[in-house]
């Protein structure tokens, strides 16, 4: 622990920090796992719609940078394209 006024203060902040990049993280992660496993087109474009919002805002608050999110969106596109091409 620390014994410092200011680090206290600091490691107070760290965990309420820790807490919400974590639940916004496993709430990008769980929407691409969505994608991933759906089961026909139809299901996989509505999931990956939601997981476009769901990434915006995540990197619109700052926790990933703009060009990992346009990777990540580029290849779940091309993930739901090819369920497309298989019927």
């Amino acid at each position: 622990m620390p014994n410092i006024k200011q680090q206290k203060k600091r490691l107070r902040k760290d965990k309420k920090l820790y807490k919400k990049n974590k639940s916004i993280k496993t709430r990008v992660k769980n929407a691409k796992k969505k994608v991933l496993n759906s089961k026909d087109y139809k299901e996989a474009s509505e999931n990956l719609k939601r997981f476009y919002e769901v990434m915006d805002k995540a990197v619109k608050k700052g926790y990933y940078h703009k060009n990992k999110a346009a990777r990540n969106k580029s290849q779940l596109t091309k993930y739901v394209n090819s369920l497309k091409e298989e019927k």
